[in-house]
């Protein structure tokens, strides 16, 4: 490795933060530094969102890393939720036959890496805790010997299924036309649910490429037809498009991968500098294949990358002119989707540019930058990598109802669009 890289990994990981702290909102992440490499992944379609369709075969994997040498005991629980994510007020009893409380006890050591970690996993439904009743779910983990302070949590979703949802997507939006935006329309039909009144008791919520700073609540359709409600021609139902997904490769230590600059070893990680990134709001539109934000663990020589794929600190630059109102932030699954210190860029006036280091497993990762104004929680595309309406995003719609006298959101139905077909 190079002396100037080594200057960059110093003053990097000298400037390094960690996210530290207890969990003070239902939001997805780690609240503990040495747990990494979250995921959930779905038993019939590894990139399909975490939702549980009632009376069927489907399960999801919860897995994670804890920097350790040896195995700790952690336990988990879950808390229901309504459409906002907010808890529902419903009592273990009510949503789950049993004990709300599970032990992780499949897990296996790291394999000849240089980072010694420990694998969790276990899977939702499994032989002691079955979900009762469809909704939002948040799932909490935690040491066996401190119940009370949660070290990291996942959201997932049980369905009934029984909601017909149509949706169609266009680029001539009621901003602009075939420019910077994307546009949905959704039909819910309500023949086959208990809704009386689809006005007041329905709620839908769509997500743009698994984000959680963007995603929007229809409380009501514009009208029905017949007993399918119509939601369309809503300021909501426009989304900025966005851009592809940006990508990088550590999927080799022996060779830099794609996207990066230089991988080498320093004392006690390996390090993999990405190609300084620019921003894209002025380049013409590229189609590239991407996962909309998610990442694999791969590790190319490997059978088992779960316990056998490597730490490594990744080194992001960007180089783009100061914003000293505005805050940039990594996006993507790798950050949990969360705008704090671990996602967040730093500018550095010695080198001009951008910079963040990350502590990421090896594997194959999508990313974008998002800019965030003082004040505000949702990030905007716009300014570094642009909006460009051929973007190829996913949607993932989601209808809840609530009668009067019912105690919590059902989610009756669960659908996603992809803006290419």
């Amino acid at each position: 490795m190079k002396a100037p890289i080594h200057h960059i990994i110093f003053i990097i990981l000298v400037c390094m933060t960690t996210y530290k702290g207890h969990a003070l909102d239902t939001m997805p992440g780690a609240f503990d530094d040495r747990i990494r490499t979250m995921q959930i992944t779905h038993s019939t379609n590894e990139f399909a969102p975490p939702v549980i369709i009632q009376d069927t075969n489907d399960r999801l994997t919860f897995s994670f890393d804890h920097l350790a040498d040896d195995r700790e005991f952690f336990r988990y629980r879950l808390v229901h939720c309504n459409a906002d994510w907010q808890p529902s007020g419903l009592v273990d009893s009510e949503i789950i036959d049993g004990f709300n409380e599970g032990s992780i006890d499949d897990y296996e050591f790291s394999q000849g890496t240089t980072v010694n970690y420990v694998n969790y996993r276990f899977e939702i439904p499994n032989e002691h805790i079955v979900p009762l009743v469809s909704g939002n779910y948040l799932l909490t983990v935690y040491r066996e010997n401190d119940p009370d302070k949660v070290v990291a949590q996942w959201r997932f979703m049980v369905s009934e299924h029984v909601a017909k949802i149509g949706a169609d997507l266009t680029t001539r939006t009621d901003k602009d036309y075939n420019q910077s935006h994307q546009q949905l329309s959704v039909i819910v039909d309500t023949e086959r649910i208990d809704v009386t009144d689809p006005f007041n008791d329905m709620t839908v919520m769509i997500q743009q490429n698994g984000r959680l700073d963007n995603e929007i609540a229809l409380r009501h359709p514009m009208r029905m037809s017949g007993r399918k409600a119509i939601y369309e021609h809503s300021a909501p139902l426009i989304f900025e498009a966005g851009n592809e997904y940006r990508r990088f490769e550590t999927v080799s230590l022996d060779y830099p991968g794609m996207h990066i600059a230089e991988i080498g070893y320093v004392n006690p990680y390996y390090h993999a500098v990405l190609m300084t990134d620019k921003p894209r709001v002025a380049e013409q539109y590229l189609y590239d294949s991407t996962q909309h934000g998610r990442f694999k663990i791969r590790e190319y020589d490997s059978d088992d990358a779960d316990i056998k794929a490597d730490y490594v600190v990744v080194h992001f630059t960007l180089d783009c002119a100061p914003m000293p109102e505005t805050m940039i932030f990594i996006d993507g699954d790798l950050t949990s989707r969360r705008f704090d210190e671990t996602s967040r860029m730093t500018f550095n006036p010695a080198t001009g540019l951008y910079e963040k280091a990350m502590l990421l497993k090896q594997g194959s990762y999508n990313y974008q930058y998002l800019t965030v104004s003082p004040g505000q929680k949702s990030g905007h595309s716009t300014i570094i990598d642009g909006d460009k309406c051929q973007t190829v995003n996913e949607y993932l719609i989601k209808v809840y109802t609530r009668r009067p006298g019912d105690r919590y959101d059902r989610l009756i139905g669960v659908s996603q669009i992809v803006s290419d077909r």
